[in-house]
């Protein structure tokens, strides 16, 4: 009798990364199934209702019979109310029909970006510490990441001066994520325009993941779709999930020059047909509706971001920078000497706070946590009191060689 083998896999799924916070959420969960009750700072996922009118625009929606397929790009409506948006935003034409996708979340956008304009061997500027998809989708398209390190001295930013080390013949497409994911820093107008320079200069592909431009502090986001010559080579990707507070809906944008456009809606319509029809109701209701929900909640992160950096700074052996923007704190705990997978999983063990290893972005995000304070108050607090005992704690341990 012969032995039941499987065929093989395709080798490219060696490149694709899981995503670490829905690994440490599992985690979460699993001790609370236990009966601990864990404070979750590992997801980033506000923590606010959607806004009564978009749930109404998509009860609205479903009654009326939009339970159905779309096309592939979206309901013009929507694709519409994204133009105006960002037509508004950036001070050029942005046309509905051909420069416009909308599509099941950020997620597609960026991966369908990544997939329609790397081939095997080109090489891609990623931000570090930086989002794992970006590596992620570079790897399974064949690509090969380029980590441009985000430095703490230089507040996270991104340095047009170290993204121009890193270019090279090969470069095909640079990755731009602002505010960022994990560190909350954003860039002046003065980098984007410099950084607009060198894809110019590079002729190269520019993805710019704004899906946090609406959470900001201090500051102005300036879009680099608005830098001139850069509407032909960018696509920005954004979305409903963090502003409104819909990560559930499943609905995201991109917006780029109708020759990449076309191709992504392609792959949309082998991969998923289009978003869902209620949701894209729900979503024109967001854009086109009152915008007192959005301020509310970035006056609440406001207040949010300054009580977490306050916390851990005054913690030993800890220090913290403020973010400009999102809902996430990138402390620094190198002072501890602990791999930061291993003080992911103390802290969630003995101190039950969920909390993300810098490592999980990159090889320039060790040493680091990223936190979300995407939580109430009361619960940041409490992860605070938690996370000084525990440090507290581990000071008063003998040292290995002792």
């Amino acid at each position: 009798m012969t032995t039941a083998t499987q065929p093989g896999l395709a080798d490219r799924l060696g490149g694709l990364l899981g995503e670490g916070a829905f690994e440490i959420l599992g985690l979460a969960k699993e001790l609370e199934r236990k009966g601990h009750e864990v404070v979750h700072l590992e997801i980033g996922e506000p923590d606010f209702d959607t806004p009564e009118h978009i749930k109404q625009a998509a009860i609205d929606a479903l009654r009326k019979g939009y339970t159905h397929y779309t096309a592939a790009p979206g309901i013009y409506e929507l694709r519409e109310a994204i133009a105006e948006r960002v037509s508004d935003e950036v001070d050029m034409d942005v046309d509905p029909n051909s420069e416009v996708v909308v599509m099941p979340g950020a997620k597609p956008g960026i991966f369908s970006a990544i997939m329609a304009t790397v081939n095997p061997g080109d090489e891609v500027i990623i931000p570090g510490p930086g989002w794992p998809i970006y590596e992620s989708v570079t790897r399974f398209a064949g690509g090969i990441p380029v980590f441009v390190p985000l430095r703490e001295e230089n507040d996270f930013r991104l340095d047009p001066a170290e993204v121009r080390k890193h270019v090279s013949k090969k470069t095909k497409l640079m990755i731009i994520n602002y505010p960022v994911n994990p560190t909350g820093s954003t860039l002046t107008k003065k980098d984007i325009q410099e950084l607009a320079q060198i894809g110019r200069e590079n002729n190269l592909w520019v993805m710019s993941d704004e899906i946090y431009s609406k959470i900001i502090f201090d500051v102005e986001h300036h879009s680099l779709l608005s830098e001139p010559g850069m509407k032909e080579r960018t696509i920005m990707i954004h979305g409903f999930s963090k502003t409104y507070a819909m990560t559930g809906w499943r609905l995201g944008y991109a917006v780029g020059p109708a020759s990449l456009i076309s191709h992504i809606v392609k792959q949309q319509s082998n991969i998923a047909s289009c978003a869902a029809a209620f949701s894209q109701m729900a979503g024109i209701a967001a854009l086109r509706g009152p915008q007192d929900d959005v301020k509310r909640m970035v006056e609440e992160y406001d207040r949010r971001r300054r009580v977490i950096v306050s916390g851990l700074n005054s913690i030993k052996g800890v220090s913290c920078k403020m973010p400009r923007g999102a809902f996430y704190v990138f402390p620094n705990f190198k002072s501890l000497g602990m791999k930061s997978r291993d003080l992911v999983t103390l802290l969630l063990n003995e101190a039950y706070v969920a909390t993300l290893h810098g490592s999980s972005f990159g090889p320039y995000g060790e040493g680091y946590l990223r936190m979300s304070y995407a939580a109430s108050v009361e619960k940041i607090k409490q992860a605070l009191e938690k996370i000084g005992e525990t440090m507290e704690k581990l000071s008063k341990k003998p040292s290995p060689s002792a």
